[in-house]
């Protein structure tokens, strides 16, 4: 047992500990009483046969021969006296070694372990408590999510109903407290008042009874909700969210931008001031086979290569970096620096569009909101779906199994440019992939993962682009409660901003190390004089200065733990 104050505290002031405490107290009272009158009946037996011991030796014969230690050096010699110890062995059994035991462990030892488990789960936090972030369930968003806040040192409190359950989230490092999600009492207890953000990320029926019952406490708390359905925005909002998160959507048009056939142009991902983010596949362009410096694209358009992904792996470049043809070039420049760029290269997208179409795998939100997108652009395509029920237009429809070989050559498999895999399984998203890269190892393969643990697993099976739903919903939470409006490139890539810390200011780019020490790359500073697009890398970092970087989630962790020590 850990006898910390602050379990002490909790034990004592229980009512239910008072009561136990006087229940063992009475038993260990009556056990006194037992043993000083048998050390009473020691002494008058042991002088009826001669023998004359002190008090204390009759204490010491009775406490032996209960516990059943004895006999020793002390025995009686008469029938009588033999019957009695007996009686005080037996007695002993009962009361040492069966009742006090179980007594204490009612008593005494189960309540203590119980506050001290109740203290690592509390139902209240301390009235200090200021600038959390609520979660009121755990699933793949939150776990992810719970990660994120860790990696940025954000308190937060995650509501768990069960006590059972909730200590072994905390046994896992996970921060709880015990409550109902649909209690106002819950809501006080964790002090929503003082609350950065509440995140409902359960059913929509749920995130919309936590919503009222954080609004009848508190108006001005920001409350972000997910929604699955697309007509529960507005009924979310009626509720009191401030904002609703349809991460399906989210997620099906980003498959769709990434997708060979989906979006033309460069995929705008996030806007600081003139600064803009955007991926480009340079799949089917003249650029594939060529070194950055090869390229041209800085001096002939003025934009830069900030980054490279290849299926799964992201690369701060060189100027020898060779772009192959499942590379995705992350680009940052002006909106007439893109422009210009679309002008020459999304030229090469479009004729690969209108030759043959893209197959969609799975016709659930994710896989009808990227047909959704390409039937905007104009773009072909075909959904393979195995329950005719679901189709909506049978001349962009296929039924059939997609791991039916049948199935997928009436769907054009030896022609389609790239193929989205979109159910929500992710063992069968795995095998699908697996499946169409041994047919079609030319083929561009964009899968979803809805663990974040099966994202390398996807990417080994051959896809070129995963996009966690997990992380996406983290992340679009995140950017929400930071004020930012960034996405993520694919799945592990993230575009932050933060404040210089103090280790850098004074520093130049140069030799401030963060691009060796962790994968990160500056894109970006603004500071009182505006915003600088690819700074001079000997430009010493003003303290009032705000970087822009491009990194993996393991380098922005990196670029944390190095940078702003705790």
């Amino acid at each position: 047992m850990k006898f910390n104050p602050a379990v002490v505290s909790y034990f004592l002031q229980r009512e239910s500990t008072k009561r136990n405490i006087r229940q063992l107290l009475k038993f260990l009272f009556a056990l006194a009483v037992l043993v000083s009158v048998y050390s009473v009946l020691f002494h008058f037996l042991m002088a009826r046969e001669g023998q004359n011991h002190s008090w204390i030796t009759g204490f010491y014969w009775t406490l032996t021969v209960m516990s059943t230690l004895g006999f020793g050096d002390i025995t009686f010699h008469s029938d009588l006296g033999r019957l009695f110890s007996m009686v005080v062995l037996v007695t002993g059994m009962i009361f040492l070694l069966t009742l006090l035991p179980f007594t204490f462990i009612k008593f005494f030892y189960a309540p203590w372990i119980e506050a001290e488990a109740r203290k690592r789960a509390p139902r209240e936090l301390p009235p200090d408590t200021r600038g959390h972030v609520i979660i009121t369930s755990y699933n793949p968003v939150t776990m992810a999510l719970i990660e994120k806040l860790t990696d940025h040192r954000i308190d937060y409190v995650l509501i768990v109903s069960d006590f059972k359950h909730a200590l072994d989230l905390y046994d896992i490092g996970v921060r709880v407290a015990v409550g109902n999600v649909d209690d106002p009492d819950t809501y006080r207890r964790i002090r929503v008042e003082k609350a950065a953000l509440v995140v409902a990320a359960d059913r929509d029926e749920i995130n919309t009874n936590i919503a009222f019952t954080v609004r009848e406490l508190n108006e001005r708390v920001p409350i972000i909700a997910t929604a699955d359905s697309p007509y529960s925005d507005d009924i979310l909002r009626m509720a009191g969210s401030s904002k609703v998160l349809q991460i399906y959507d989210i997620l099906g048009r980003s498959l769709a931008a990434w997708t060979v056939g989906g979006d033309c142009r460069a995929n705008v991902l996030g806007r600081f001031d003139t600064l803009l983010i955007a991926e480009f596949p340079a799949t089917g362009t003249p650029l594939v086979g060529k070194t950055l410096v090869e390229s041209g694209l800085r001096e002939n358009f003025g934009v830069n290569v900030v980054g490279i992904w290849e299926r799964g792996r992201f690369e701060i470049p060189r100027a020898d970096s060779r772009i192959e043809r499942t590379s995705v070039l992350v680009l940052a420049g002006s909106e007439e620096n893109l422009a210009a760029y679309d002008e020459v290269y999304a030229f090469y997208h479009i004729c690969k569009l209108t030759a043959d179409p893209v197959l969609i795998v799975g016709s659930g939100r994710v896989g009808d909101k990227i047909a959704e997108r390409f039937q905007e652009r104009g773009s072909p395509y075909l959904v393979i779906e195995k329950n005719p029920k679901r189709l909506r237009d049978e001349r962009h429809y296929v039924v059939g199994d997609a791991a039916d070989i049948r199935t997928l050559e009436r769907a054009w498999i030896d022609k389609a440019p790239a193929a989205v895999i979109t159910t929500h399984d992710d063992d069968t998203n795995i095998y699908l992939t697996n499946y169409l890269r041994a047919l079609r190892p030319d083929m561009q393969i964009l899968s979803r993962a809805n663990l974040d643990r099966n994202v390398s697993t996807l990417h080994r099976a051959g896809a070129d682009f995963v996009m966690s739903y997990a992380s996406l919903g983290a992340n679009a939470i995140f950017n929400y409660l930071k004020n930012e409006d960034t996405w993520m490139l694919a799945e592990g890539l993230n575009i932050f901003r933060m404040r210089a810390p103090d280790a850098l200011v004074g520093r130049n780019l140069a030799h401030s190390g963060i691009r060796n020490l962790t994968d990160c790359s500056v894109v970006a500073i603004r500071n009182a004089d505006g915003l600088s697009i690819n700074p001079d890398p000997l430009t010493p970092i003003a303290a009032d200065a705000e970087l822009i970087l491009i990194g993996t989630n393991e380098g922005e962790r990196k670029f944390l733990q190095t940078f702003t020590p705790a």
